[in-house]
């Protein structure tokens, strides 16, 4: 049950900006920036990701045999964005995705222990 519980809560830490691939106008006021062209394009892209991320958890809430790859996918996503916003010199527009990020860290440590320790 903590497994399910943990899922969900990555889940919903990464709804909001995989809900930007159906609301690309929201996503400029999301990431604080001026998104047009190209940088929206790819700021779409990057939400369609996130919506893979929402999918990999949700899969592994309801697919033990899958929980393995979703905490692989789950901290790529996680894990690299915090290492590329603490190289970046941790701006501060990107300041609440980080504390997101950090939030979640230790619900997907308890899905990895329970993941990788059985």
């Amino acid at each position: 049950m903590i497994e399910k519980l943990c899922f969900a809560v990555l889940a919903l830490i990464h709804i909001v900006p995989a809900s930007m691939l159906f609301r690309p106008q929201a996503i400029g006021r999301l990431y604080r920036i001026d998104a047009i062209g190209p940088l929206l394009a790819l700021l779409q892209h990057r939400a369609a990701l996130f919506a893979i991320v929402v999918l990999a958890c949700i899969w592994a809430m309801v697919d033990p045999a899958s929980r393995r790859l979703a905490v692989a996918v789950i901290a790529t996503s996680m894990l690299s964005f915090l290492a590329i916003y603490w190289h970046a010199g941790s701006p501060p527009a990107l300041k609440s995705i980080a504390l997101a990020d950090l939030a979640g860290l230790p619900f997907l440590a308890i899905v990895g222990w329970i993941a990788f320790a059985r």
